[in-house]
């Protein structure tokens, strides 16, 4: 896809007025007052890591920055919001919106498909206080649900280990259609091979699979409708009599099964041939629609074996009710017994398709069983994240004028920390993370080799010395001054860095249930400021006396 394309995309499903109403009327506060101009800085992050798991994908970047350089207001914007705003609101801040733009904004972010842990700032904004305000409800939806689903994703791949191809098949089942299509792409970035989802195909070059449901199969219920009922072999030729040919092999199937013909189902065999034709090189039905020893199987073997001697590759069958891991044995078998007794080596790499609302748990479980399925297709636990419905992403003030601010809370877990901060990734001598440690902005990087302390998050007032074998900076600007800094990545590009980031993490870390908790942690400066400012703010304040 185009650059010229996403940005199209990006602007026709996140337009600026995609956001809270509250956000106009803060920012219509900040104007009324003069601040509107003050320099700010916001931080994205997460609180806690999603599905009960030990980390995180960060998603959604790209289509954060092609939001950021399109940001304006058009006038029937500017007058829609006229007319919703309260009746009081000066005109002239109309006027102020309808020159609004992200030239003075600048953000640097942690690059996308990278494995992030919680209280980790993902994003940092600065620019104008109204407008990095009025950035706040975008960024957060952009950035939640494309993360959400890609961890998700991850998860899934983790389940099912890395011989199984995994194929996301969610659209019907999705919240909306930008719903079904950004679970296509942050899927196949989370570690999935194929969708169903054509659009997703096109717009982000995602490979897309696909070839017949129930109701093609139950359409037919006679071979009278199949037409045409010729072939041409592969290597050319005259037309052969297809219905004649399976006929011949559905005979020399059934005995060598011991099955019996009667029980075939004519509207099967019927829709099978249909789809031959149509589709010699191509041929992958569902076969369950009936029964699939007494019917479906028999059907798709006598057709890929017509298939096979007119010089064709059928590619396999998908299985889609009952125990898929006792019919994958038993297809298996079936498609050696053909290959033994009639000398069809295609047969060795047919391929074997499960789909029977496939979660994470249930992946996990066909793991441990025997079975012969070669593909998985996953759809409604996938992109709607039935464990989980939110990572629960927040965007809050870290800086004015160059001044740390901090939410405190009565729950800890609701405090910010404040100040603009870096970043850092701890390596073992192994090359892999460690400990994030997060520092203020103006603090020297950690060097490797040399020991620092610092306070981990969650273990209050507890000092730990840890000496890292290497050290990287975990965020990079990306926009700044208006401007895309940071080469745009495709969901390919995404998928291989999420990929390799998921391979340097340690096993016990990436474990489903009962993860190691991944450390994150302050620098001995940071916890100061933030000790200091607890302290302010608990001695109250007593500007009411002070004249």
């Amino acid at each position: 896809m185009t650059r010229a394309a996403l940005e199209r995309s990006v602007l026709r499903r996140v337009p600026p007025l995609l956001t809270d109403l509250y956000q106009f009327t803060m920012a219509y506060a900040y104007w009324r007052a003069g601040r509107h101009n003050e320099p700010a800085v916001f931080e994205l992050f997460f609180r806690d890591n999603p599905f009960g798991g030990g980390f995180s994908l960060f998603a959604g970047l790209s289509d954060c920055l092609l939001f950021l350089q399109n940001f304006a207001f058009s006038d029937d914007d500017v007058e829609y919001l006229r007319s919703v705003l309260p009746a009081g609101t000066d005109a002239a801040f109309f006027s102020y919106l309808k020159e609004l733009d992200c030239s003075a904004v600048s953000v640097s972010a942690v690059p996308e498909g990278s494995v992030v842990f919680a209280r980790v700032p993902l994003l940092e904004v600065c620019g104008p206080l109204a407008v990095v305000q009025l950035l706040e409800t975008s960024l957060l939806c952009l950035v939640n649900y494309a993360s959400l689903v890609c961890s998700n994703a991850a998860r899934f791949r983790l389940a099912a280990g890395p011989r199984r191809r995994l194929m996301e098949m969610g659209l019907r089942r999705a919240q909306g259609p930008d719903g079904g299509l950004t679970a296509s792409r942050y899927t196949y970035i989370g570690g999935f091979d194929l969708t169903s989802n054509a659009l997703a195909g096109r717009l982000f070059g995602i490979p897309v699979a696909g070839t017949m449901a129930h109701s093609y199969v139950t359409s037919f219920s006679s071979l009278e409708e199949v037409w045409p009922q010729t072939l041409v072999p592969c290597g050319g030729g005259g037309p052969i009599d297809f219905i004649c040919l399976v006929k011949g092999w559905l005979g020399r199937v059934c005995q060598l099964l011991g099955s019996k013909t009667s029980l075939v189902r004519e509207g099967e065999l019927a829709a099978f041939l249909s789809y031959a034709i149509a589709y010699p090189q191509n041929f992958l039905p569902v076969i369950d629609s009936y029964s699939v020893s007494c019917s479906g199987l028999l059907c798709f073997c006598a057709v890929a074996l017509a298939l096979c001697e007119l010089q064709y590759q059928p590619l396999g069958v998908r299985l889609d009710s009952g125990d898929l891991c006792r019919q994958s044995l038993e297809v298996r078998r079936v498609f050696k017994e053909c290959n033994k007794q009639f000398s069809v080596p295609q047969f060795e790499s047919l391929i074997i398709v499960g789909t029977n609302s496939i979660s994470e748990q249930s992946l996990a479980e066909l793991n441990k069983k025997e079975n012969e399925i070669d593909v998985v297709g996953v759809g409604t636990h996938l992109v709607t994240c039935t464990r989980q419905p939110s990572l629960g992403c927040v965007y809050k003030l870290i800086e004015v004028r160059g001044r740390p601010r901090m939410k405190m809370s009565e729950d800890p877990e609701k405090s910010t920390l404040p100040g603009r901060k870096s970043v850092y990734r701890l390596l073992d001598t192994d090359g892999r993370p460690q400990m994030d440690l997060i520092c203020l902005s103006e603090e020297a990087a950690p060097k490797a080799g040399v020991s620092l302390t610092c306070f981990p998050l969650g273990l209050t007032k507890t000092l730990q010395t840890v000496t890292p074998a290497q050290v990287t900076s975990l965020r990079l600007d990306v926009f700044t001054c208006g401007q895309i800094t940071f080469p745009l990545k495709s969901a390919s590009e995404s998928r291989e860095r999420a990929q390799i980031s998921l391979q340097t993490l340690h096993p016990h870390h990436k474990r489903l249930q009962e993860p190691h908790d991944y450390t994150v942690a302050l620098s001995e400066q940071l916890h100061s400021l933030v000790s200091d400012i607890t302290k302010g703010n608990s001695k109250g304040s007593n500007f009411l006396l002070s004249n």
